[in-house]
C-alpha cells in the first residue's frame, strides 16, 4: 500500500503553497498568477497499517527484525528469576543457555528438543541478554553453524534450526538492547558470513521440502538479520527462479522472508551489503524478478507471496543505471494486470515507484492516464451537498452522505459563530470544495497518488490550489476511519474542513509566502480547536500534554512544520501544544487574536510576527503556565468562546418581516409546523448576505429561498441545527428581494434574525 507516512513523515510535511487571491492594495509578496498547491497533511492514524513510508500492503512488512510469538517455556528473566509452567518441561531450563559458554553454549542449544524451544531468547533484557548475546557468544554459535551445515541433511536432526534462532535472537535483542548487550563488530560479521555461506554451499539447502524449508525460512531471516542482502542475491536469484504453486507451505514461509530481504536489503544506501551493488553486478536477477511474477501470475491475490515480493521490484528504480533495463518489465507488469481488485497491490505499487524514482517519465510505462483510468472504477460515489459541498466516495451510503453534509454545513456556522469575521477575504475564489473519501487507508494509499497526484505517507491531505483562480477546485482527499466500524467516520473531516475555511476566511494570499513567518500554531491550532469543538469532544491528549508545560507561549509562536527531530514530539507540539496555544489566546487575549487575524486576512505576515514576537512577547508567558494547569490540565481547558461581535442595529422598518441589509430583528415566534418570513432588499454588487439566529428557546431551523418564499420543501439553502443557533451565508446572491424564513421544528420564542451584507 503504497509509499505513505502517515504528517509529516508522520505527520509533517512542510505545507506547498495556497496562491493569493487578488483585489487587496499592494499585497505583500508576489502575485497569484499560477494555479499551485497548498498541501496541509493529516496526521495518520495510529491504526494505520505500518509506519514504513516504502511499499506497505503485506503484513510481513517490518523495518527490522521482529522475533517469533513465545512459547510457553520455562525461561530466564531479566531479574535472573525462573518461571515456568506446565508446558515449559517439554523444552527444560534455559538458563543453561544463558548461562553457558563456548562448547558447553552449543551443546544446551543442540539439546533443546525444539526450534520453538528458542523462542523466549528473544524476550531477553538485563544481564541476561548481556551475558546470552555479547559478541563473543554470537561468534560461537556462528561458528557452530558453519561446521553443523557442512553436514546439513535438509532437516532439523543436527538441531540446526536451534543455531539458526539462536542468532536471530542475539540480532533482535541486540538491535532492541544495544547498550545493554554490546556492540557487534568484525568477528561477528566474518562468522555469521561464514555461517552463511557454508548453508547455502549445501545442496540440502535448495531442498524443496517442508523439512528444509523449516530450517531455510529461519535461515533467509538471518540474511536481513544480518544486513547482508547483497551478499546472498544469487539465493534469492534462485527462489525467484524457482518458485512455483507446488512450493510446500513451509517453502512458501521462507519465499515470504524474502521480502523483508528484497525490502530491507534496498535500505542500505552507498553499503556494498545491500542490494544495489549486487543488482548492478548481476542485472539479470532483474528479469528473473519479473519472470517470477508472471510465472506465478495466476496466483496473484493481494497479499500473497508473489504479490508480496513483486511489489517490491519497483525499489530497484532507485538505481539509476538500472532504469533502461527496467522500464520494459515495469511497464509489461503494471499494465498485464488489472489496477483494481485482488492485482492492485502489485500493478499500482509498482507504478507508484515510476512516480517517485522515475517522475516525469509516465510515457515509458504508458500509464500517464493511470489515474483518470482507475477514478471511476474506485470512486464511482459522486453526491452534492450544497452548491458549495460535494462529496466523491468509493463506499458511502445514502445516510452516510447526509449525515457527512449536516456535519460540515452545520460546522460552516460554528466556525463563523467563534472566528467572527468579516466575510471572505476579498479575490478568494475557493467558493466549493469537494471531499474525497476512499474506503479505508489501504484504498487512499493504493489511490490517491494517481487520481491526484499527492503524497499518500499521512492520513489524508487538504489541497486547496490557487484560490485566486476562478474554477479552482479546493478539495479534501481521506479516508473512512475503518478501525471505528461500525460506527462511521471519515478521519480527521473536521480539523481538514477547518484548514478550507481558515484558508478562505482568514489567511491571505500564498501560503509560501505565509510561512516566511511561522503561522502554524494558528494553522493548525485553529484546525484543531475547530474539530474538538464542535463536535464537543475533550483534545485527552492535548490536556495530557499541558500538564508537562513543555513549551512557553512564546516559544509555540515559533512552531513551524518539522522542527522537531522527533516525527512524535513534533505532532505534539504542532497539533497538541497549538491547540493549546490557540485556546488560551481565544479565551485569554480575543482583542490580540483579533488584531493577528487582522493582519493575517490582509497578507500582512510580518505586522502579524511583530505583534506576536514584540508587543506580546513573553508577557504572558507566566500566565499561560498557570493556564495549563490550573484551566486546563485539571479543567479540560474551559470552553471555546464565541467571538464578540457587536450587534446589529434594531431593523427600522414598519413591516415586521422586512429586513435591512444590516439589521436585526427579536423576540421572533412560531409553533411547530409553522414560520416566520422575512425579506430583503439588496442592490446589485452585494457579494455576500449572511443571515444568522440564536436565543430564545425552541427548535427554529433557517431557510433561504432566494426569489421565492423559503419553506421546508422549497428553498435553496438551510441550516438546521439542534436549538436556535444557525447560519447561512449566501455568495453572490441576485439583486432585488429576497426571501428566508424560520420553520419551527419544535415551538419556539424569543430568537433574534439578523442580516449582514457586503
Amino acid at each position: 500500500m503504497l509509499g505513505a507516512a502517515v504528517f509529516l513523515t508522520l505527520g509533517l510535511f512542510a505545507p506547498q503553497s495556497q496562491a493569493a487571491p487578488g483585489g487587496a492594495a499592494n499585497p505583500p509578496g508576489p502575485a497569484a498568477t499560477a494555479s499551485v498547491h497548498r498541501s496541509f497533511p493529516v496526521p495518520k492514524s495510529p491504526h494505520a497499517i505500518s509506519d514504513n513510508p516504502r511499499f506497505r500492503l503485506s503484513s510481513q512488512d517490518s523495518a527490522e527484525e521482529s522475533g517469533p510469538r513465545p512459547a510457553p517455556v520455562r525461561t530466564a528473566t531479566a531479574s535472573g528469576q525462573r518461571s515456568s509452567s506446565a508446558a515449559a518441561d517439554a523444552c527444560g531450563d534455559l538458563s543453561g543457555v544463558v548461562d553457558a559458554t563456548g562448547a558447553a553454549l552449543v551443546q544446551q542449544l543442540k539439546a533443546l528438543p525444539q526450534i520453538t524451544c528458542t523462542y523466549p531468547l528473544f524476550g531477553l533484557t538485563g544481564e541476561d541478554a548481556r551475558k546470552a548475546f555479547r559478541e563473543a557468544q554470537m561468534v560461537t554459535v556462528a561458528d557452530a553453524l558453519r561446521a553443523d551445515s557442512a553436514t546439513y541433511a535438509g532437516d532439523n536432526r543436527t538441531a540446526t534450526g536451534q543455531l539458526v534462532m539462536f542468532l536471530r535472537a542475539g540480532y533482535y535483542v541486540q538491535d532492541n538492547n544495544a547498550d545493554v548487550v554490546g556492540d557487534y563488530g568484525t568477528a561477528l560479521r566474518s562468522a555469521a558470513r561464514g555461517a552463511l555461506d557454508a548453508f547455502f554451499a549445501n545442496p540440502r539447502s535448495k531442498d524443496v521440502t517442508d523439512a528444509n524449508g523449516e530450517i531455510l525460512n529461519e535461515v533467509v531471516t538471518l540474511i536481513d538479520s544480518t544486513h547482508e542482502a547483497g551478499r546472498y542475491a544469487g539465493v534469492v536469484k534462485w527462489m525467484l527462479g524457482g518458485y512455483d504453486a507446488t512450493w510446500p507451505d513451509r517453502m512458501n514461509l521462507a519465499m515470504q522472508h524474502v521480502e523483508w530481504v528484497v525490502d530491507n536489503g534496498f535500505k542500505a544506501r552507498n553499503d556494498d551489503r545491500g542490494w544495489r551493488a549486487a543488482l548492478k553486478a548481476d542485472p539479470a536477477i532483474l528479469d528473473t524478478w519479473a519472470g517470477f511474477v508472471t510465472r506465478n501470475g495466476a496466483q496473484l491475490n493481494r497479499l500473497d507471496v508473489v504479490s508480496n515480493v513483486g511489489r517490491h521490484l519497483g525499489h530497484a528504480l532507485d538505481v539509476p543505471e538500472l532504469r533502461d533495463r527496467l522500464r520494459p518489465l515495469l511497464k509489461d507488469l503494471i499494465n498485464r494486470y488489472p489496477n483494481v481488485g485482488p492485482t492492485a497491490p502489485l500493478t499500482m505499487n509498482l507504478g507508484w515507484a515510476t512516480r517517485q524514482y522515475d517522475r516525469g517519465n509516465c510515457a515509458a510505462y504508458a500509464i500517464c492516464d493511470l489515474g483518470s483510468r482507475v477514478l471511476p472504477a474506485v470512486l464511482p460515489v459522486q453526491h452534492t451537498c450544497t452548491p458549495e459541498l460535494r462529496i466523491r466516495a468509493q463506499d458511502m451510503s445514502p445516510e452516510q452522505l447526509a449525515s457527512t453534509c449536516t456535519s460540515l454545513v452545520n460546522q460552516d456556522a460554528y466556525f463563523h459563530r467563534i472566528i467572527g469575521d468579516d466575510g471572505a477575504i476579498p479575490g478568494d475564489v475557493n467558493t466549493n470544495l469537494e471531499v474525497v473519501a476512499f474506503d479505508d487507508y489501504t484504498q487512499y494509499a493504493l489511490y490517491a497518488w494517481a487520481v491526484y497526484d499527492i503524497d499518500v505517507d499521512n492520513g489524508g491531505m487538504y489541497e486547496e490550489g490557487n484560490p485566486a483562480l476562478p474554477g479552482n477546485q479546493a478539495r479534501f482527499i481521506a479516508h473512512e476511519a475503518s478501525w471505528l466500524r461500525p460506527d462511521f467516520e471519515i478521519w480527521n473531516l473536521n480539523h481538514e474542513y477547518t484548514h478550507y475555511l481558515d484558508g478562505r476566511y482568514n489567511m491571505y494570499g500564498d501560503f509560501e509566502a505565509g510561512m516566511t513567518t511561522p503561522t502554524i500554531w494558528w494553522v493548525e491550532g485553529i484546525a484543531e480547536n475547530i474539530s474538538f469543538g464542535y463536535r464537543d469532544e475533550r483534545n485527552a491528549d492535548a490536556i495530557a500534554e499541558a500538564g508537562r508545560r513543555t513549551y512557553r507561549l512564546s516559544e509555540l509562536f515559533d512552531t513551524v512544520y518539522g522542527q522537531e527531530e522527533d516525527p512524535e514530539v513534533n505532532s505534539n507540539r504542532v497539533y497538541r501544544w497549538g491547540f493549546l496555544a490557540v485556546r488560551y489566546m481565544l479565551q485569554k487575549h480575543p482583542a490580540d487574536v483579533r488584531t493577528v487575524l487582522g493582519a493575517y486576512r490582509t497578507g500582512d505576515w510580518a505586522g502579524a510576527r511583530t505583534h506576536l514576537k514584540q508587543t506580546i512577547g513573553t508577557r504572558y508567558d507566566a500566565d499561560f503556565a498557570t493556564w495549563l494547569t490550573t484551566d486546563c490540565a485539571t479543567a479540560d481547558c474551559g470552553p471555546l468562546p464565541e467571538a464578540s461581535v457587536a450587534p446589529a442595529p434594531l431593523c427600522a422598518q414598519a413591516d415586521p418581516r422586512q429586513f435591512d441589509r444590516n439589521c436585526r430583528r427579536e423576540g421572533l415566534a412560531a409553533t411547530t409546523g409553522n414560520y416566520s418570513y422575512h425579506f430583503v432588499y439588496l442592490p446589485a454588487g452585494v457579494e455576500r448576505l449572511t443571515i444568522t439566529s440564536g436565543g430564545g428557546t425552541g427548535n427554529a431551523d433557517l431557510y433561504y429561498g432566494g426569489g421565492s418564499w423559503a419553506t421546508t420543501g422549497s428553498h435553496l439553502a438551510k441550516s438546521t441545527g439542534a436549538g436556535n443557533s444557525e447560519t447561512l451565508t449566501i455568495d453572490d446572491p441576485p439583486s432585488g428581494w429576497v426571501y428566508f424564513s424560520l420553520a419551527a421544528a419544535q415551538d419556539f420564542g424569543g430568537v433574534t434574525l439578523t442580516t449582514r451584507s457586503e
